[in-house]
């Protein structure tokens, strides 16, 4: 394949996006405008039940954002200021984020190369002493090793939360991400596979004494309206225009991973002979949120489908226990081979629901052209 000339392909494409869905959102939008009412009404109501149901949680909490989400359940399970929580360094500092909001501190675990999701071998390692729960990130949209994580935090009666904020719809054996552990958090940022048009998260869990104390949390710490009776309240409320949005867009979100899953097999097929590492092949398993390969020569084969007008990312170019902010509020020390290796390597190629085959060709043909010309140089 060759690349086309002069054919730029962004990394995603939200413009493209909204046309796509503007005969499902607008409709969404004029409505909540015209109701006069914008936060925690009916179409919050409404899509909590839509996404409670779609995940099989028997509820859903509605937050600000994915962070929020983190940081609230985090609350609702009491782990507070001293406590730790296991968690991986290469998502992105979110998970990260709210341990440190709650005055925890986060213990790293290292990763697998391969899934680059967290090594149940390693969280065996480190569990003890004043680990208080377990974060759980099912990165770039692949489920993690649940099977084999959980049996390990039970073992010290550790709750799991699921950072499922790339893994929207993804499911194995008919249990869906956020359906393994004690509760799941969502974002539903404009970027990811079921996006709102602004921030937006959501909790879903089984336990019903857990969703009170996410819900008063959200909002307060009230259990009514001005009454105050659960310390660590704050506002993180998801708004109605969002949830209106969230709740059209919803029933398409299955026919878009199988559109991203297609992407990523055709990508998988077209550069499996190249010396790229290319992630597992995508099953139900795998939202695809991102697409992410590794390469020893990651920084030139970027600028080489740059010069060809291919935008690609880094998820994620520090990990977190390499970040000022961690080491400033922790001073801990973590050895993280593959989280590290895994920092220098990572690349996003373009992979989004409406990216079109040319474009997909197009990248392809770049990166076999970028792949020979830095061969050519390093030899």
């Amino acid at each position: 394949m060759n690349g086309s000339a002069g054919l730029k392909v962004p990394v995603n494409d939200l413009r493209r996006h909204w046309q796509s869905t503007q005969s499902v959102v607008q409709p969404a939008v004029e409505r909540v405008l015209a109701s006069g009412r914008y936060v925690l009404g009916d179409e919050v109501a409404g899509f909590e039940a839509a996404f409670a149901a779609y995940c099989g949680a028997s509820h859903c909490i509605g937050v600000g954002n994915g962070t929020d989400a983190l940081e609230l359940a985090l609350r609702a399970l009491d782990v507070g200021p001293g406590d730790e929580v296991a968690t991986v360094a290469n998502a992105g500092m979110y998970a990260s984020a709210a341990i440190l909001a709650i005055g925890a501190r986060p213990r790293f675990v290292d990763v697998e190369l391969e899934s680059l999701n967290m090594d149940p071998a390693a969280l065996a390692a480190v569990l003890g002493g004043g680990i208080r729960a377990v974060i759980v990130t099912h990165l770039y949209g692949r489920l993690a090793d649940m099977e084999r994580l959980l049996p390990v935090a039970a073992a010290h009666d550790l709750p799991v939360i699921e950072d499922c904020a790339q893994a929207h719809g993804a499911c194995r054996d008919g249990r869906m991400a956020g359906r393994w552990g004690t509760v799941g958090c969502y974002s539903f940022y404009p970027t990811k596979n079921l996006g709102a048009l602004g921030d937006g998260g959501a909790l879903v869990t089984d336990a019903a004494v857990l969703a009170e104390r996410i819900a008063a949390l959200r909002q307060y710490g009230w259990g009514e309206k001005y009454r105050a009776g659960l310390p660590g309240g704050r506002n993180s409320r998801l708004d109605e225009l969002q949830a209106a949005v969230l709740a059209a867009k919803l029933p398409l979100l299955d026919d878009w991973n199988q559109r991203r899953r297609s992407l990523a097999g055709r990508y998988r097929e077209a550069l499996s002979a190249s010396s790229l590492q290319l992630p597992p092949a995508p099953d139900r398993a795998d939202a695809v949120h991102l697409y992410v390969v590794r390469s020893a020569v990651r920084n030139q084969l970027r600028a080489a489908l740059a010069r060809r007008g291919i935008a690609t990312e880094i998820h994620y170019p520090i990990p977190d226990h390499r970040q000022h902010a961690v080491l400033q509020s922790t001073n801990a020390e973590a050895d993280l081979p593959v989280t590290e290796q895994a920092a220098r390597e990572v690349l996003t190629l373009p992979c989004f629901t409406d990216m079109t085959e040319t474009e997909l060709d197009a990248v392809v043909g770049a990166v076999e052209e970028s792949l020979s010309e830095i061969g050519d140089r390093r030899e």
